[in-house]
């Protein structure tokens, strides 16, 4: 069974964004408050990280992904993950600062927080709508051939 790339992070932070782009889908955006599954990921509602008591429920959908992606938006780099939290999981979790076109005086914010929450280098700094950093993010996920597209 192929496994999938889960995304969290918090509301606004562009997690259907990048979903879209590592499905290479290019239709409208669809907020939604349910997990929605893609072809390569696991797109989580910014609300189950903001609440503690959906803690749960991302470690439980965890177990079927590859990867969790957790993302820290460089335009608000609000703390939203307890201390440590990327312990929780036991696949691999990935550290992806997103709109780094914004707000470039917060990157050494965002770099301390994915430190705090236990993620370890590399770190992946992508804009999606400036294909930024997708390529190298695309290549570490599915290899050269899935960065594709």
């Amino acid at each position: 069974m192929k496994k999938s790339v889960m995304i969290v992070g918090p509301t606004q932070c562009g997690k259907t964004t990048l979903a879209n782009a590592l499905n290479n889908y290019s239709g409208s955006l669809r907020r939604t408050q349910d997990i929605t599954y893609g072809s390569n990921t696991i797109d989580v509602p910014g609300s189950y990280i903001e609440n503690a008591s959906m803690y749960c429920h991302l470690i439980a959908t965890a177990q079927t992904a590859s990867h969790v992606l957790m993302l820290v938006d460089q335009s608000n780099a609000a703390e939203v993950y307890s201390p440590g939290f990327a312990k929780s999981f036991t696949c691999r979790v990935l550290g992806v600062v997103t709109k780094t076109d914004l707000a470039p005086e917060n990157a050494d914010l965002c770099f301390r927080q994915l430190k705090r929450i236990g993620i370890p280098e590399p770190y992946f700094w992508v804009c999606v709508p400036n294909n930024i950093g997708m390529t190298a993010l695309k290549e570490h996920l599915f290899g050269k051939k899935g960065a594709e597209g």
